[in-house]
């Protein structure tokens, strides 16, 4: 088994490069109107050549996972912001994709936790629409729309579970076809479980990212190579290798916050159920220290036995 890490959009290892700096609606209010686009276009250039940056680093020490911002435009969805984003960067969205398919690196988004489909309110529906059509028009732009998916959790529950996922079946139905079926579903670390996560994903035909984190927070089940065996089946239809996501708890006060680096022993067991499956898979490490930690978790579990490190960021089981 090949198993790959990836950390979170900024590369601490790297000086001032965050793809994520921004501008708050109150101050770009106070702009005037042609300053406003002017500032827009600098942060936005920033963050485009940050991420560049980033891409670079993350050729050079063999990390194939990446998860871009969401705020590399900022303000990109609001309603009262207009800024053509697309036709003022299309050379370096280009460049950026060019890039990522040269290398064949495996890129995602994941907006916030406002972008839900389980919600009773229309406006909340819409503006998730919105948001998941930034994010599929930022790939449309890089040419990698068809193989990169954008990550959301299923949502609230609102006191009554079996409605909010009647009602996520139906307000998906509101997200165009062509970015559906670049969307993944995560299971949370406090309303929905794995297992009725699962249940949303082979209803829908949408990939699982299985967050392990969350799974401890949230259990259910005993068998965790049986439930990752039907997790992992949820990718089969695209081709592409199943996505895990790894943390550590900050501390057993705070289980629920991640640690700045991932604790090999807590993840661990994780790994052996795992190899049940006998099946490939990526890991996203979502960990305060970024690329530093995914590093570090490579290293960790290159000193144990039964684990070999075959590349920067690659171990083999």
């Amino acid at each position: 088994m090949k198993i790959r890490f990836g950390y979170v959009s900024h590369a601490l290892s790297l000086w001032d490069c965050s793809p994520a700096k921004t501008m708050t609606f109150t101050r770009w209010q106070q702009l005037e109107k042609g300053e406003r686009e002017e500032k827009l276009s600098i942060i936005t250039l920033q963050n485009l050549q940050h991420t560049l940056r980033a891409l670079h680093y993350n050729i050079a020490q063999e990390i194939w996972l990446y998860r871009l911002s969401s705020s590399i435009v900022p303000l990109a969805t609001h309603p009262e912001v207009e800024f053509d984003y697309i036709d003022l960067f299309r050379d370096m969205w280009k460049e950026i994709g060019q890039l990522i398919q040269k290398h064949r690196l495996r890129v995602s988004f994941h907006p916030n936790q406002f972008t839900l489909f389980t919600s009773d309110k229309q406006h909340i529906t819409d503006n998730a629409v919105v948001d998941m059509e930034y994010h599929y028009r930022v790939l449309e732009a890089m040419g990698i729309a068809k193989e990169s998916y954008i990550n959301i959790h299923v949502g609230g529950a609102y006191g009554d579970k079996e409605a909010a996922i009647a009602r996520f079946h139906q307000n998906l139905q509101k997200l165009p076809l062509p970015i559906k079926w670049q969307m993944t579903l995560e299971n949370d670390d406090k309303t929905y479980t794995t297992e009725e996560t699962l249940a949303v994903c082979q209803k829908e035909q949408i990939p699982l990212v299985f967050d392990y984190h969350h799974h401890k927070a949230n259990e259910s089940g005993d068998d965790l190579t049986a439930l990752l065996t039907d997790v992992f089946t949820t990718w089969d239809h695209t081709e592409i290798i199943p996505k895990v996501h790894l943390s550590s708890p900050k501390s057993e006060k705070e289980f629920r916050s991640h640690a700045d680096y991932v604790d090999a022993a807590f993840v661990r067991p994780f790994f052996e159920a795992a190899k049940g499956t006998g099946r490939d898979f990526d890991v996203m490490v979502e960990s305060k220290q970024k690329d530093k930690a995914a590093l570090q978790l490579v290293e960790d579990f290159a000193k144990m036995r039964g684990y070999k490190r075959i590349g920067g960021a690659t171990i083999e089981i």
